[in-house]
């Protein structure tokens, strides 16, 4: 059995942060366990309140996990503070399986997740360690000091500046982009574009936490990096089209995690 460990925050809502990537890792066949970096107070509408975890906290947590379980992969979310950003990156030391970076900054509810001082620590500490950055347009302006990418050739070289910073592959992911064609692109040794149709749906809460969940998922399968990219690209994609099968929630409702598995 693979197994895969996220480091994320917990939505109340079920729709994001720990709770989706554990479902993911569930539907794609591995085990997953879990560190906790923030506990949040959200639904489909709103984040109301967030709590961090101590730092002593989510060290303790993620070498209880990496002393035990054989770790396969590991996918990193919201962080929320500089301190927690240190934290995982000193328990992470010596980690030798591939590392999933999901820079989150703000929830889909435009709620912010995380400070100016923990993206510079992210920059710092956690851009050198990671396999995949999955960042989305405006994460990547943000993490760059730029204007958000507006057409592919943009695109593709804030995914190069974003791979000159540490990370060995860099998906650029285009939900943020216009157009009916929502395209990904991953930059790194074998680069790659992965497009789909653009759903009309508004429940897509959790999108980028699955997507980084998936890639992790198939990496602890021993999936390479554009293959671990191309199945969780399909997969999700699915999971967006089946979303409003859910009725979860009256604001942005998640993605189908189960949609598989569970009858229509």
């Amino acid at each position: 059995m693979a197994i895969a460990l996220t480091i994320a925050g917990s939505d109340s809502g079920g729709g994001a942060g720990i709770q989706a990537d554990l479902k993911t890792f569930s539907t794609l066949g591995v085990y997953g366990a879990s560190a906790l970096t923030a506990v949040t107070a959200q639904n489909t509408r709103a984040v109301t309140r967030i709590e961090g975890v101590s730092p002593a906290m989510i060290r303790a947590q993620i070498a209880a996990v990496l002393d035990d379980l054989d770790v396969a992969a590991v996918k990193i979310g919201m962080l929320g503070t500089a301190e927690a950003t240190e934290a995982v990156a000193d328990a992470l030391k010596g980690c030798a399986a591939p590392i999933v970076l999901d820079p989150v900054m703000i929830a889909k509810s435009g709620d912010r997740l995380i400070d100016a001082p923990a993206i510079a620590a992210m920059i710092d500490r956690l851009l050198p360690m990671a396999t995949v950055l999955t960042p989305n347009l405006p994460e990547a302006a943000r993490l760059l000091d730029r204007m958000v990418a507006q057409d592919a050739t943009e695109t593709a070289a804030q995914g190069e500046a974003l791979r000159a910073m540490g990370p060995t592959w860099v998906l650029m992911k285009g939900g943020h982009a216009e157009g009916d064609t929502l395209t990904d692109l991953l930059t790194g040794p074998e680069p790659r574009r992965f497009a789909a149709p653009r759903i009309a749906t508004r429940n897509t809460h959790g999108t980028g936490c699955t997507l980084s969940a998936a890639i992790a998922a198939g990496l602890a399968q021993g999936l390479s990096v554009p293959e671990a990219v191309a199945r969780a690209h399909g997969w999700l994609h699915q999971a967006i089209v089946a979303a409003d099968r859910l009725h979860v929630g009256s604001g942005h409702g998640p993605v189908h995690h189960f949609h598989a598995w569970w009858p229509a």
